[in-house]
């Protein structure tokens, strides 16, 4: 019952301004081959490359997935889920992810930081993502 509330999680993707993987992790056998995964990345680069998503999240519909992304100085950051999941949740998760990851490189947010601090970034998408169900916690006031 409780998995059925939590957000299920298709892929995280941090790519740089080239569209080249800096730090992914997929939880789901969408894309089965790494062929298939580096198709996807290029595809939801291409399609979002020239979009404003620097000041909010933006969300977009490709391949009958939700894909909620936000860029940052040469930083890619992308959250896929399917395409019955709410759009909030996985904007929340996509914050939380870049909220931490900058927190972690103390806002130098740029390749050449993320590289160096690639063991950091990838324990931080392990720590919000469990087996592809996203870890945020909501709370609610119950007066």
């Amino acid at each position: 019952m409780v998995e059925e509330t939590l957000p299920l999680i298709k892929n995280i993707l941090l790519l740089d301004s080239e569209g080249k993987r800096v730090a992914v992790k997929y939880y789901s056998d969408d894309w089965p081959t790494n062929s298939a995964k580096l198709a996807f990345e290029k595809a939801i680069f291409t399609k979002t490359q020239k979009t404003n998503a620097r000041t909010e999240a933006e969300i977009a519909m490709f391949e009958n997935h939700i894909v909620v992304y936000k860029f940052i100085q040469d930083l890619h950051f992308f959250v896929t889920g399917g395409d019955n999941e709410n759009e909030l949740i996985l904007a929340t998760v996509l914050q939380a992810f870049f909220d931490a990851v900058a927190l972690l490189l103390r806002n130098n947010l740029d390749k050449m930081t993320a590289l160096e601090n690639l063991d950091l970034i990838l324990l931080c998408l392990d720590e919000i993502v469990d087996g592809g169900y996203g870890k945020c916690v909501f709370h609610s006031s119950s007066d």
